[in-house]
């Protein structure tokens, strides 16, 4: 009882499915804020299963395993979208708060759909469409020209699921793969941009700053924020497009829309609806980190200000190399820039895996980039001499 006498409002219990590094980095969050944090692992060792008190070990294909998880919580939300469209239903049928929902989800995990419901909210998209053989995509390509991109229609994902097919053999082989696939033009782009916003239930907004990011072999490996020298007209676009496609798709909580920039303006890649390696920055980086505004949405709480804390935020991504002991090498980077910030995902370290990131701020956007960049690369393989 509180000093007038009454019961003290219950603390909520926010369940995400999925114990990867964005729910790790939701715990946190949800620490500082007092929320009682669950995560739905497939292991106890996964990510956020090692830094979250309460942990549930479960299959999140499993109707019976996802039933028992929501049932200890307030509201459910995911750190993935590999949740089988039906079970999310069928949690929404058994009166479970499940946010977004499956209505929503729907357009993240079903790239047709998305791009039939995007086309017809008026956004720029690539040309698409549902190829089933080579003739499709033959007929495709007399349109819009080689290359042609086919994508696998549900499950793709860090560029699995993507294919960049100069000619019909290559096509062919994919074909081959047996996946149901659209064939999407080849766009071609300055740079790719991504924009981040939130989104409650009372249907409260907020819009991070438009940031770049750079790709190599489908992996996002850098994030500067916000974009250089992005008009301010293509970011308020950039914001609107991504505030008014949470509304339309019924999005509750973060969405990242994946963007490429055009001599043509601005088109649609690809939706995310969690928090989003593009902004990951924003947990030094902005007033309001993406994994507390997450929670803060998903809870129907005031959101919190997008604002940028600096001049420049740049992220880039640590990905695993030869040698798995990170550790052994923070002293050197703490000790050469005690300002950059290290997140490691307890994750076992191979090539190409991301097993963490840190973010550098800086007034100045080269030197900003450089102190990410040697941080980062570092920790990776023991050198400064990044490539």
């Amino acid at each position: 009882m509180d000093s007038k006498g009454s019961a003290p409002d219950p603390v909520p219990a926010v369940g995400m499915v999925g114990a990867g590094q964005l729910a790790r980095m939701t715990s946190s969050a949800a620490t500082a804020l007092g929320i009682r944090f669950r995560v739905l692992a497939a292991t106890p060792d996964e990510s956020a299963a090692q830094v979250t008190a309460d942990v549930v070990v479960g299959d999140h294909r499993s109707k019976a395993d996802l039933m028992a998880f929501a049932d200890g919580c307030d509201v459910v939300t995911f750190d993935h979208e590999n949740v089988p469209g039906p079970l999310i239903e069928a949690m929404e049928a058994a009166g479970h708060a499940v946010r977004p929902g499956s209505r929503a989800l729907k357009y993240t995990q079903d790239k047709l759909a998305m791009r039939e419901r995007l086309t017809a909210l008026g956004c720029q998209c690539p040309e698409f469409a549902l190829v089933t053989g080579p003739d499709d995509v033959a007929a495709f390509a007399a349109k819009t020209g080689w290359p042609v991109v086919l994508k696998a229609v549900s499950g793709g994902y860090d560029g699995r699921g993507v294919w960049v097919c100069q000619d019909l053999p290559a096509a062919a082989e994919v074909l081959g793969k047996g996946l149901e696939l659209i064939a999407e033009e080849y766009v071609r782009f300055s740079r790719e941009l991504a924009v981040l916003v939130a989104r409650s239930p009372s249907g409260q907004g907020a819009a991070y700053p438009v940031v770049e990011t750079v790709q190599k072999d489908g992996i996002c490996r850098e994030v500067i924020a916000p974009a250089p020298e992005l008009p301010p007209l293509a970011t308020a676009e950039a914001q609107g497009l991504g505030l008014s496609v949470a509304r339309d798709l019924g999005v509750v909580g973060l969405m990242a829309v994946e963007l490429f920039d055009t001599s043509d303006g601005l088109v649609v890649n690809e939706l995310a609806m969690r928090p989003h390696n593009s902004g990951h920055w924003t947990i030094e980086g902005s007033v309001t980190s993406q994994f507390e505004q997450h929670l803060r949405a998903v809870l129907d709480l005031p959101l919190g200000s997008p604002t940028q804390a600096s001049r420049w935020s740049v992220m880039v991504n640590i990905l695993g190399g030869d040698d798995p002991d990170l550790r052994s090498r923070l002293v050197h980077v703490m000790a050469a820039d005690p300002a950059v910030k290290i997140h490691l995902y307890g994750k076992p370290s191979r090539p190409g895996r991301k097993v963490g990131h840190v973010t550098a701020l800086g007034q100045d956007l080269e030197r900003t980039r450089e102190r990410a960049w040697r941080a980062a690369y570092y920790l990776a393989h023991g050198t400064e001499e990044y490539t």
